[in-house]
């Protein structure tokens, strides 16, 4: 049954009248809604989003306007007999596709007030079954070939509905089949299926013929050659007046390089159409896939040359680069809570930097936040600032100190060397600066098992607070905090993980998504430590080259369930724990080595930063200067538990030059420390009531899809916030009475000064949240 949404009824004239409601009656439950697919698309009941919003844009005066119509949201689906019939006979046919050969359809059809409400109402009959499936094949080395592989492909069984689906995909898997097996030449039009439903009890039989071409005995099997040309034009797509540079790579592998920029060996590797192989359509797809996946081609064609003197296939590719050079740059705006600011950020990328497709990326991105209540200006004084700079080289293969295969069918494997800086200043409060160094190796074990290892991560951090600051934190014993952010350390770690369905993340269907990922920091200086007894300092923790050095073990997981109801409809069910322990030489993780609750990926009527640990409320600092300046340091934990419950959908196709979808959501979630500490009352992890501290927030969304890029726009409102205790943290109740919400906002500002109390959270950003 499909259903419509908002009327247009008082804009119509006399004689037309709105389709409502469409239903079908009397098919079965499991083709009933492929069956509506058939109904004609304008005679479906409008989405009430979209016809609301053409209803608004072309309607004067009572009536829709003349002349020049706005093509935006959905004209109104008046009802048609003609597209009733139709729609009739298609739906007929679709079930005669599934075996009901004697299916007969009509329509019924009321109208109400210029509502139209459509019944379709099938007698599907009794269904046709298989009996008997067989072939005749005249060539015998393809009837091996298909006897051989057949299982592997076929949906057709002795005793199933007729189901005309099953049988194209049959024809399609045979025709696939010979492609793959070195039968250049082999066309669809050799496959033939017979139907047989002569027969009582309601059965057919079917029968597969695969023909040989006209005036041949057998089709012939064909080879690839012992010469691969490869044309590499200029970004340009140009090759004339242009000398190239040319080599061979192992006999085979002719390249003629006009753009003068690859190196040969390294793309020899992902061409996957060796000499002596029988042709292989999958082959030639999986050369096309790697090559592209190279991010260095724009167009690529691969095209055969039969040997006049064999039964063998010439090989030619040519292949149009993109531009070496790329710059992007980006920028957003945020507020939130009184505070203003914005983020801009330039990459740089050079697609091609040693002619074996590597790529460098070159990041710059400045920040600032400005504390504009109090009665400031927009832009009032700078509350932080954040200034990075990194640089990242993407080698397409494995630099390892052992031999692998020179021929990775499953993906591209990559050696990331990576390099960032990253200064972030608080005034009066904080100031920090972090050095980062890693090496990761990325390989695929097939198309959906992602492994990442990172077997060097080396950091150095310089976390200083603001002299007053600290001695104010220490006359209030905030020791913790000091510990935790006033302090140089040196960390030398690895990381893996492991991600699996991550290329099903763009598809509508059901599937279930996991991301582990582990991270360990200062074994091997933990056991250096223990041989040559690194020197101590005034804290007792051991040092190298005079810096403390970290010890912790940090676990974080993503469980996703993602099921499809047709369409762009979809839900997603996710959960993400995690956990990071220190142990050894670290009592205290900074805070940059814990997790956080909040922000745009995770509960959304939070910022980030923001949320948690457990109860913890703010209040609890003494003074408004201290609160002040510890924004964003002190809420964070060393657990963490988040998830979310979305459905997203679509609302128009086109807008503005995008796709608009919706989406509605549920967050919820927390942080937590590992023990009870002074400084954080009541923001530990115990089993008997962190349940009742979990944040609850629910939401809704835009997401503007234009091709290439998800711009994002959610807002969030706090359900339960569990900084406040027993039916306190119900605060959706004080959001819909505007007495109580000002009320409420004024007693937490007395408690909480300078931080404001806000119901919902505004998070823009760019792709899906998760």
């Amino acid at each position: 049954m499909i259903l419509a949404g908002c009327s247009a009824t008082r804009y119509l004239n006399e004689d037309q009248a709105l389709v409502k409601k469409v239903r079908l009656k009397g098919v079965d439950k499991d083709l009933k809604e492929d069956a509506l697919m058939y109904v004609q698309q304008d005679i479906r009941p409008n989405s009430r989003v979209n016809l609301a919003l053409y209803n608004f844009l072309n309607t004067s005066n009572g009536r829709y306007r003349t002349g020049r119509v706005r093509n935006i949201g959905e004209a109104p689906h008046l009802l048609d007999s003609s597209l009733v019939d139709i729609s009739s006979r298609e739906i007929g046919k679709f079930l005669a596709y599934k075996g009901f050969f004697n299916a007969r359809v009509k329509s019924e059809v009321k109208v109400k007030n210029k509502k139209a409400y459509i019944t379709f109402i099938a007698d599907e009959g009794q269904s046709f079954s298989i009996r008997n499936f067989t072939y005749m094949i005249q060539d015998t080395a393809v009837r091996r070939v298909y006897e051989t592989n057949r299982a592997r492909f076929t949906k057709i069984r002795s005793g199933n509905r007729y189901d005309a689906d099953s049988v194209m995909n049959d024809i399609n898997g045979t025709y696939n089949l010979m492609k793959e097996n070195g039968y250049y030449d082999f066309l669809k039009q050799y496959i033939h299926v017979d139907l047989d439903s002569n027969l009582y009890s309601n059965r057919v039989d079917l029968k597969l013929n695969i023909y040989n071409p006209p005036g041949k005995t057998s089709h012939p099997l064909y080879y690839i050659n012992n010469k691969t040309t490869i044309d590499i034009r200029n970004s340009n797509g140009r090759m004339r007046n242009i000398i190239p540079d040319s080599g061979v790579i192992d006999s085979q592998y002719h390249f003629r390089d006009y753009s003068h920029r690859f190196n040969f060996k390294p793309l020899s590797r992902y061409i996957f159409l060796d000499y002596g192989d029988k042709y292989n359509v999958s082959k030639e797809n999986l050369t096309y896939d790697r090559l592209y996946e190279l991010n260095v081609f724009r167009n690529l064609k691969i095209e055969y040359e039969k040997d006049p003197d064999s039964s063998s296939l010439n090989v030619n590719i040519e292949a149009t680069p993109l531009k070496r050079m790329s710059n992007r740059v980006e920028g957003e705006y945020t507020f939130n809570s009184g505070r203003n600011g914005f983020n801009i950020g330039n990459t740089f990328t050079n697609r091609n930097l040693f002619g074996g497709a590597e790529q460098l990326n070159i990041k710059l991105r400045y920040g600032a936040l400005f504390d504009s209540g109090d009665g400031r200006k927009l832009w009032g004084q700078v509350f932080n600032r954040d200034f990075q700079i990194g640089a990242n080289l993407v080698i397409p293969t494995l630099l390892v100190p052992f031999n692998i295969p020179s021929k990775i069918e499953t993906g591209i494997p990559h050696t990331t060397f990576s390099s960032s800086l990253q200064i972030f200043d608080q005034p009066g409060a904080f100031r920090n600066r972090l050095f980062i160094n890693s090496m990761t190796y990325d390989w695929l074990q097939d198309r959906n098992k992602l492994h990442s290892l990172t077997p060097v991560n080396i950091e150095y951090r310089d976390g200083k607070l603001d002299p007053g600051f600290r001695d104010s934190l220490r006359t209030l014993g905030y020791e913790a905090y000091i510990r935790t952010n006033d302090r140089q350390y040196f960390n030398m770690g690895s990381q893996y993980s492991f991600t699996y369905n991550a290329d099903k993340l763009n598809l509508y269907t059901d599937f279930f998504y996991f991301r582990g990922l582990a991270d360990v920091g200062g074994n091997t200086l933990g056991l250096l430590t223990n041989v040559f007894k690194f020197h101590k300092d005034s804290t007792g923790s051991r040092t190298f080259f005079g810096l403390r050095y970290l010890q912790y073990a940090k676990t974080e997981l993503d469980f996703r369930l993602y099921r499809h109801f047709g369409g762009e409809r979809q839900l997603i069910a996710r959960i993400n724990p995690g956990i990071a322990y220190p142990y050894g030489n670290t009592d205290e993780l900074p805070f940059e080595r814990n997790f956080y609750a909040g922000g745009s990926t995770g509960v959304r009527a939070w910022q980030a930063r923001t949320l948690g640990p457990g109860n913890y409320n703010r209040s609890s600092i003494p003074n408004e200067d201290t609160r002040k300046n510890l924004t964003y340091l002190d809420q964070f934990g060393e657990i963490k538990l988040e998830g979310n419950i979305e459905y997203r959908f679509k609302l128009l196709n086109s807008f503005l030059g995008s796709k608009l979808k919706g989406a509605t959501f549920t967050d919820f979630g927390n942080v937590w420390r590992l023990r009870q500490t002074a400084d954080v009352p009541s923001g530990e992890f115990k089993f008997d009531k962190f349940l009742n501290q979990v944040a609850l927030g629910v939401g809704a969304g835009l997401r503007f899809d234009v091709q290439y890029f998800v711009f994002r726009f959610d807002v969030g409102a706090k359900v339960r916030d569990p900084q406040f205790s027993g039916s306190k943290q119900w605060v959706i109740n004080k959001l819909f009475s505007n007495s109580a919400r000002h009320e409420f906002k004024r007693e937490y500002a007395e408690t909480n000064a300078p931080d404001q109390y806000r119901f919902l959270q505004y998070n823009f950003g760019i792709g899906m949240p998760f």
